[in-house]
């Protein structure tokens, strides 16, 4: 199976070149204001390519997954959306979360330690691939000023897990993809620092 990997579109997804593939996993940051106009743009796009299986969640931006779930998820009818919650697609098992450590009024934001402690704990150890908008602490989450700002609940929670993929996005500057402890790390922004998008997707062979 193809794996295609984005993040970070921030509604320039049609400036964004995206390989053929049989799954499109996409980190959160569809839209910038978050708005349900623009869900409904990026759905549109979704439903142009010809990915048969498409699994996204939402990041920090997108407010509406947040302040109308309901609204929001009926406006994403080209694919599979994911909170907090798994899906199985060919025996693959995805797990996907929007939560991010609190970091000014963004959407999604939890503070560090226990509040966001809870949602990590609720992976199943059977996950395949995690999905999460943000990184783990010490993996492609490095800052353009040198700080890491990832998120060490969820790092705390890896070895417990053991995905064999760990798909996010957050920190533009940081993308990459790493191996480590046995697991596949892949930060898929598509933009930049100056939200440019100049990033290709990170296809994986499963």
């Amino acid at each position: 199976m193809k794996i295609v990997c984005i993040s970070d579109t921030h509604n320039q997804h049609d400036k964004c070149e995206i390989p053929d593939g049989d799954l499109l996993l996409h980190a959160g940051d569809l839209s910038h204001k978050g708005t349900a106009k623009e869900i409904v743009k990026v759905n549109e796009w979704f439903g142009t390519l010809p990915h048969p299986h498409k699994v996204v969640i939402a990041g920090n931006h997108d407010f509406l997954f947040e302040q109308a779930p309901e609204q929001a998820r009926a406006l994403l009818t080209n694919v599979h959306y994911i909170e907090d919650e798994m899906i199985e697609i060919e025996g693959i098992k995805i797990w996907g979360s929007p939560i991010t450590p609190k970091f000014l009024r963004y959407a999604f934001n939890r503070k560090r330690g226990e509040e966001i402690r809870a949602y990590w704990q609720q992976i199943p150890e059977e996950t395949d691939i995690l999905i999460t908008h943000g990184p783990p602490y010490g993996v492609l989450d490095r800052t353009f000023f040198g700080r890491r700002v990832g998120c060490k609940d969820l790092t705390a929670e890896l070895p417990r897990i053991q995905p064999k993929l760990h798909l996010f996005g957050h920190i533009h500057e940081a993308r990459g993809k790493v191996n480590q402890d046995n697991i596949t790390f892949v930060n898929a922004s598509m933009l930049n620092l100056r939200r440019k998008p100049v990033h290709d997707a990170v296809v994986l062979e499963w």
